[in-house]
């Protein structure tokens, strides 16, 4: 299962951060997202753990927990809705009717 972490401190290296989640199981993957313009931390990660069992004991013994300085939010992780790129997920379709406006939004 992925997992979405929240509210990170901008100084977490993903060495601390597989480090602290090895402590709920073994860690497959891990990713801090980073701004592509600065490469500075956007605050969030996506840590994938070897097994549903680890995932589910990283929720409850690392969610509202202090990592860095912060409290960390842990969370089971969700599509994006396929939005892509930096569109929000209710943009649906390219609205040519209108000169200010340039997405319709859902109703």
């Amino acid at each position: 299962m992925k997992l979405y972490v929240g509210n990170l401190s901008w100084g977490t290296s993903e060495e601390s951060l597989r480090s602290y989640f090895t402590q709920a199981g073994p860690v497959t993957d891990l990713r801090i997202i980073t701004d592509r313009e600065t490469g500075r931390s956007r605050g969030f990660a996506f840590v994938t753990m070897a097994s549903e069992d680890a995932s589910k004991s990283a929720l409850q013994t690392l969610n509202q927990t202090d990592l860095d300085g912060r409290t960390i939010q842990v969370s089971e992780a969700r599509g994006d809705g396929g939005a892509g790129g930096n569109r929000p997920p209710q943009v649906r379709a390219f609205r040519q009717d209108s000169g200010n406006r340039p997405y319709r939004t859902r109703d």
